[in-house]
């Protein structure tokens, strides 16, 4: 064992305790830590502290309109498949105060948020890096950016987890999104028996593993390794075919099938509050009760808002049939003239927490399948 300072593209192993010690040095560093614990019958992903707040022997059970949690007893630290958060939570808030404006004599003084909290996320999947991929393109690469998402986008460290437990509504094979991850991490890591391999993923990823004890990874780990994403890969629970599926959509807008599921949408907004990759936001301005004080509110909206597709003169879609229409549309379809790929990672979130149990994948297939 070693504790010298690993380089980018290297295989180390760690023993599972010595996670604590990165912890430690994140900390230290002035990260707070991010990651996924047990919370009201569910794994979110909240500040944790050390390692034992980590889902330790947890699992979950998911399928359509479903999530059960599971207590696995294996003492395994990341069995589990995504829940309900996911990072977009930390990187564009639900709700960000822009700027306040304070009533200052007979002036008014205005102050900017200037947060720019530094985060490390623990356990980040294949699924969910390539949705926070998408998020970049749109905040950072177009010709305006989000200086709030830029600024704790610059200041995230990630330490990503190759998935073992694809659950019954995972799809990212199809979306070639995981369940190995494949870049844009600090370290990733595999749980494996006894110990965790990991992969250093940039300079500052080995840097923090300064002070824990390593070896280089042996073909065995890496072995292990490899066997534990191709199993993961046959036990996907859903597929979707993405061949010409931007045109078999957009050539199919008067297809029956948005009827049908209009029929059982209740327009919740639930899939695109747990989406990784939705962004439609609304911005309030609200003032105290005295009228001295007034904030600027950035907050997350959906297109399955009746009033987010109100402009003067009327409502552009009316009907659940219009707005499921256009988000499924959207994110299956326009989304890659838009941002250069599908909006959607296959991570599932919207087929576990919808309700009514609708199916994304079934809805693409169903139209592909009965295409006029």
């Amino acid at each position: 064992m070693t504790n010298s300072i690993p380089m980018p593209g290297k295989h180390i192993v760690i023993a599972k305790d010595a996670l604590q010690t990165l912890f430690s040095t994140l900390q230290a560093a002035n990260y707070t830590l991010v990651g996924p614990t047990v919370r009201e019958e569910a794994i979110v992903y909240e500040e944790i502290g050390q390692m034992d707040d980590l889902p330790v022997g947890w699992t979950d059970e998911q399928g359509p309109g479903t999530y059960r949690l599971e207590e696995a007893g294996d003492g395994r630290y990341f069995n589990y498949v995504v829940g309900p958060h996911s990072w977009k939570k930390f990187l564009y808030p639900p709700k960000l105060t822009l700027f306040s404006a304070q009533q200052n004599g007979d002036g008014v003084e205005f102050t900017a948020n200037k947060e720019s909290p530094q985060y490390a996320f623990i356990g980040v999947r294949g699924c969910e890096l390539a949705a926070i991929a998408i998020q970049d393109r749109i905040f950072l690469e177009g010709q305006v950016t989000d200086p709030h998402y830029k600024k704790r986008r610059e200041r995230a460290f990630i330490l990503a987890v190759n998935c073992t437990q694809p659950g019954e509504t995972c799809f990212c094979v199809s979306m070639q999104t995981g369940p190995k991850v494949k870049n844009g991490f600090d370290l990733s890591l595999t749980e494996l028996d006894e110990s965790f391999l990991l992969e250093i993923g940039s300079e500052l990823g080995g840097e923090m593993l300064a002070d824990c004890d390593w070896r280089p990874a042996g073909s065995y780990e890496l072995n292990q390794s490899r066997q534990l994403m191709l199993d993961a890969e046959m036990r996907m629970g859903r597929s979707l075919d993405t061949a010409d599926l931007p045109e078999i959509l957009l050539d199919n807008l008067d297809h029956p099938r948005w009827d049908e599921v209009a029929e059982r949408c209740l327009s919740c907004m639930n899939c695109t509050l747990v989406c990784p990759t939705c962004f439609c936001s609304d911005v309030q301005d609200v003032s105290d009760l005295t009228g001295g004080k007034t904030e600027r509110v950035r907050v997350w909206d959906s297109c399955f808002n009746p009033d987010f597709s109100h402009v003067h003169g009327g409502n552009l879609r009316p009907n659940i049939r219009a707005r499921y229409r256009q988000w499924l549309t959207h994110k299956l379809a326009s989304w890659e003239a838009q941002f250069g790929t599908l909006g959607c990672v296959g991570c599932g979130r919207c087929i576990t927490w919808c309700p009514v149990g609708i199916d994304l994948t079934e809805e693409a297939a169903a139209i592909r399948g009965g295409q006029s």
